[in-house]
């Protein structure tokens, strides 16, 4: 043999060998913990970890709404579930009713001891719907729903209100919670419109990110004690069914799937966010908990989401059981864990999912490798929570809970967020000797002014808990003296019944008691719901409320209406006749106050609307709708007239001050391609008081090829405050891809042309080229 040529093709071996067997990435701390208990695990053990049950399963409650009190812990169905099945998570309240954070500390430690008495002393993780506060926690601070948030278009308020829930869960010993909601509000129908940001792709990008921020902390370290880890929901395009009734079908294209409803998941994936919840419903015609291409291919794949995916109450079984796509459980189970789900919010029958899904293992129907993934996915994110070590938080050491300090974050967000929407001939703000009669349902209702998800699922334990704050009534009596104060209800709620359930209360009584005040204060609006109970089938205001506010204006008295509302129910039956409006939207346990103060002019309003407000229930838009939505009369013997018609556009919201835009630089009028454009403008208070402004910046892709553009789209915004005669200089900056869309083709492009900023009513161009 030749000893050359052998040494030789040796080291091509060798070298070959380098090219196609790369060692494998060496492994983390964490990947080494987890892979460890890993291999000790039984396959029951594994499957065990992928099921999810509701408390009442192992209390005393019978379901959600059990009455029985107190709450305790049936050691024999923990027996059961935590050791027998060893399931991997528990979550919600205890019959549906708000508790102490000392309860929770008890509650919460009886069930990770047991838990943890296994072989390999695994924590359950407990999650929480942590809506706008720590829902369930007696004493939390309450900010204002999602909606309202929006509405303050201020991203450091967000983030201050998450970071406090994060802090006040934890101190409930709860460290799961399912928060923020991502959907596209889009649909004023819809029930859950409330718990989103709103209508704008953008805004929800920016607010969500700040919210996960604030949960998780902007190190992203969850094992910290003051933080929790986040629930992204509900993925993808939830809130825009066809129906516009919760659960039902959406009909959207995959372009518009990704345009308008992908990007503020893809933003919270990549600022962090540890879990993620799925859509309940259906999108064209598949559910979406058994649709491999979007929770595998699209999610775990493209966007490389490497944390939780938990489904939503009970969506396993719907498969079979509602969407009818599975001729029983067992495939049901088989086709969302095959599409990509991690853990199953079963919440009362985790015997079936258990059973047929090692069953479905065992027969090669599921693989190993996909329960591996699941169980790898849900260890991590306990360990990220230090539950091994630390499997429950002790109220003691939470001085700040329900604190002051609190309270001032909750008010200030309340205050920002209510928007003035008209004030003819600046009626506002009252002055404090006016003799005001205090009217509507919802003048003198804690749970209306906090909507659902507060203390109970459906807020309708509100007033067990909130009596210490001040309604609408009490805040303005509060504010005048009461003796420039009369309040009769003239139509009040049934609040044993459903939400839209109401009836006369004084109604006559109290259109003779207008003509004795100088104004009146109309409070209109919905009672708490949300999801399927919240479905509606008329978007106009009530017929006994309209009827309220059309006698009411007959008598000639200066009305100032009060929207207390989840979604913009329409007014334009008698929007004409009131003097001045206010959205209130859901403000929380501050609202009242926050009320008060506008009203009275000790805070200038500086909310701007998250959506569009429609006038009519058949004229429904999004502010970004297509150019031919709103064309004008064309010549021919056919006069299409598109009309866009809203009562009130995105973004809209009046100040007791005026604001004037000047002044508009850009640092190039042709942007390049690899560069970024710098917009510059110039924002006035012209007027006479302090004020606050939303500076909101829209931009205009002139022509677009394939894709017909939106009118316009939000493509950043700054809350400024200026005393009366500043100015300040706002600078925003924009990249090709700000100016992006996806095409038919489903990629993000940017295309030379030209395109249209506009700034206050102040407009200026500028071109794109690569």
């Amino acid at each position: 043999m030749n000893f050359k040529n052998y040494s030789l093709t040796l080291l091509l071996l060798l070298s070959s060998f380098q090219i196609f067997a790369q060692p494998k990435p060496k492994q983390t701390a964490l990947e080494l913990k987890v892979n460890a208990l890993m291999a000790k695990m039984t396959l029951e053990e594994k499957v065990g970890q992928m099921a999810q049950i509701t408390l009442d399963v192992i209390g005393n409650g019978k379901d959600r709404f059990s009455s029985d009190e107190p709450f305790t812990l049936d050691e024999q169905a923990m027996q059961k579930a935590l050791v027998q099945y060893k399931l991997g998570s528990v979550l919600n309240a205890s019959n549906n009713r708000a508790r102490t954070p000392q309860h929770w500390l008890e509650v919460i430690t009886k069930i990770q001891k047991v838990a943890m008495s296994n072989k390999n002393a695994i924590p359950v993780i407990y999650g929480i719907d942590a809506i706008h506060g720590e829902t369930y926690t007696a004493g939390a601070t309450m900010f204002p729903q999602q909606i309202g948030q929006a509405a303050t278009f201020n991203r450091e308020l967000v983030y201050k209100g998450a970071e406090i829930t994060a802090y006040e869960t934890r101190a409930s010993s709860i460290p799961w919670a399912f928060s923020p909601l991502l959907d596209l509000g889009a649909d004023p129908r819809f029930p859950r419109q409330w718990e989103s940001f709103g209508e704008d792709p953008y805004l929800i990008t920016e607010l969500g990110k700040q919210m996960v921020y604030g949960f998780q902390g902007k190190d992203n370290n969850i094992a910290n004690p003051t933080k929790v880890a986040a629930s992204i929901k509900h993925f993808l395009g939830y809130q825009v069914p066809v129906s516009g009734k919760d659960r039902t079908p959406a009909i959207i294209s995959d372009q518009a799937l990704r345009e308008y409803h992908l990007p503020p998941f893809k933003a919270a994936i990549e600022a962090g966010a540890r879990t993620i919840m799925i859509n309940s419903g259906l999108i064209n015609g598949v559910p979406v908990h058994a649709n491999y291409k979007i929770l595998t291919k699209l999610l775990k794949e493209e966007l490389g989401f490497k944390g939780l995916v938990v489904t939503d109450w009970g969506d396993i079984e719907n498969l079979h059981k509602r969407d009818r796509v599975a001729k029983d459980n067992k495939e049901a189970v088989m086709m969302a864990i095959n599409a990509g789900i991690d853990m199953s919010m079963v919440a009362y029958q985790y015997e079936p999912f258990c059973d047929d899904l090692i069953a479905l293992v065992k027969e090669g129907k599921v693989k190993q490798s996909r329960i591996d993934d699941a169980v790898r996915r849900i260890l991590t994110v306990k360990y990220e929570l230090d539950l091994f070590n630390n499997p429950t938080t002790d109220i003691k050491d939470y001085p700040k809970f329900g604190s002051v300090e609190f309270e001032q974050a909750s008010q200030q967000a309340a205050t920002e967020s209510i928007t003035l929407l008209k004030n003819n001939d600046n009626v506002l703000p009252l002055k404090k000797s006016t003799k005001i009669l205090v009217t509507g349902p919802n003048a003198n209702s804690m749970r209306t002014l906090n909507g659902a998800w507060t203390y109970s699922w459906q807020g309708e334990k509100v007033e067990d808990f909130a009596a210490k704050y001040n309604t609408i009534l009490e805040a303005l009596e509060n504010k005048i003296g009461k003796q420039n104060v009369t309040y009769l209800p003239g139509v009040s709620y049934k609040m044993d019944g459903k939400y839209y359930e109401e009836y006369a209360d004084q109604l006559e009584e109290t259109i003779a008691a207008a003509k004795n005040a100088d104004v009146v204060v109309l409070c209109l609006g919905e009672n708490s719901y949300t999801e399927t109970p919240g479905n509606l089938s008329d978007l106009y205001l009530s017929d006994l409320q309209t009827e309220l506010a059309q006698k009411l204006a007959a008598t000639g008295k200066t009305i100032i209406l009060v929207l207390n509302e989840g979604r913009p129910r329409i007014i334009s039956k008698f929007e004409q006749k009131m003097a001045a409006i206010v959205q209130t939207y859901l403000p929380g346990n501050f609202g009242g106050n926050a009320l008060a103060d506008i009203l009275y002019g000790d805070v200038n309003p500086s909310g701007k609307l998250p959506y569009t407000y429609p006038q009519f229930p058949n004229a429904l838009f999004t502010y970004y709708h297509k150019p031919s939505e709103s064309r004008e009369t064309t010549e021919g013997i056919y006069n299409y007239n598109a009309d866009y018609n809203p009562q009130y556009v995105f973004g809209h919201g009046l100040s007791y001050t005026t604001f004037n835009y000047s002044d508009i630089k850009l640092s190039t009028s042709t942007l390049k391609k690899g560069q970024t454009l710098t917009i510059s403008v110039n924002v006035s208070n012209t007027g006479k008081v302090t004020g606050k402004e939303s500076v909101l910046l829209f931009i205009t892709d002139l022509v677009a090829s394939d894709i017909s553009p939106d009118v316009k789209r939000l493509k950043g915004f700054d809350k400024i405050e200026l005393k009366a005669g500043e100015t300040k200089t706002i600078t925003f900056k924009i990249t090709p891809d700000d100016i992006a869309f996806v095409n038919s083709e489903l990629k993000k492009i940017t295309e030379p042309g030209e395109f249209e900023i506009l700034l206050g009513n102040k407009k200026i161009k500028f071109n794109y080229t690569l």
